[in-house]
C-alpha cells in the first residue's frame, strides 16, 4: 500500500497546534478564515491520498484526487453545514474522482497491439508468503465487502458512518463485514489473527 505520499513536518505541526474541532474550523472557514480551511486540508491529506491510492493504485492519481476533492471542498463554502464525520463527507467524493481519475487513465494506457503483447504474457504466479499476506486474502474478498472491511478498521469509521459514507443501509454494511471477517477467519493465511 502506498505509504504517506506528503512529508511535510511544517505542515503537520501547523495542525498540531490548531486544538479546534472539526465544527469549529467549519465555522471558521464560514467566517472567512482561510487558516481554518488549511487546518482542515493538513488534517484530512494523508487520510484522503491514502483512500485515493486504494482506489486508483497510483500516486500521482492519488495526489490529483486530493487536489480535486479540496477544490470540491472549498467551492462548498461559505454556507457548508457539516452534519456527520468529515470522513463521511469526503469518502463519496474521493471515491468518486478516483473512480473517474482510474476510467481516465485507463483510456489512453495502451495501444491493441500492447494490449495483444500483454495478453500473451504468462501472468506471475502469487508468492506464497504464508502468515501475514493480507493483501492476497483481501483481494479475494468482494469489492463491496473489502470496501466496508478497510473503512472499518483501517480508516476507523463506525459502522453508521461506513453506511453514511456509502449511502447504503445499516444492515448491508453489518452483513458484509461479517462476510468478509467469515472468509478471512476461514483462511488459512489469517486464520491465526482471529485464534488469539
Amino acid at each position: 500500500m502506498a505509504q504517506s505520499l506528503l512529508v511535510d513536518d511544517r505542515a503537520q505541526a501547523k495542525d498540531e497546534f490548531d486544538t479546534r474541532n472539526d465544527l469549529e474550523l467549519i465555522a471558521a472557514i464560514n467566517g472567512g478564515d482561510p487558516a481554518a480551511f488549511e487546518a482542515l486540508y493538513f488534517r484530512y491529506r494523508d487520510w484522503v491520498v491514502g483512500l485515493a491510492f486504494r482506489f486508483t493504485g497510483n500516486n500521482d492519481a492519488a495526489l490529483d484526487v486530493l487536489q480535486e476533492t479540496f477544490l470540491y471542498f472549498l467551492r462548498k463554502f461559505p454556507g457548508f453545514r457539516l452534519t456527520a464525520n468529515l470522513k463521511t463527507f469526503f469518502y463519496p467524493a474521493v471515491r468518486n474522482l478516483s473512480i473517474a481519475a482510474r476510467r481516465k487513465a485507463e483510456r489512453y494506457q495502451s495501444t491493441p497491439t500492447e494490449l495483444e503483447r500483454i495478453e500473451q504474457a504468462p501472468s506471475p504466479e502469487p508468492a506464497e508468503t504464508g502468515q501475514g499476506d493480507l493483501g492476497i486474502v483481501l483481494a479475494r474478498l468482494s469489492a463491496e465487502q473489502r470496501e466496508v472491511l478497510l473503512l472499518r478498521f483501517v480508516d476507523g469509521l463506525s459502522l453508521a458512518e461506513v453506511a453514511g459514507a456509502r449511502d447504503i443501509p445499516l444492515g448491508t454494511v453489518k452483513s458484509r463485514l461479517h462476510n468478509a471477517l467469515e472468509t478471512l477467519r476461514k483462511d488459512e493465511r489469517t486464520k491465526d489473527f482471529f485464534e488469539r
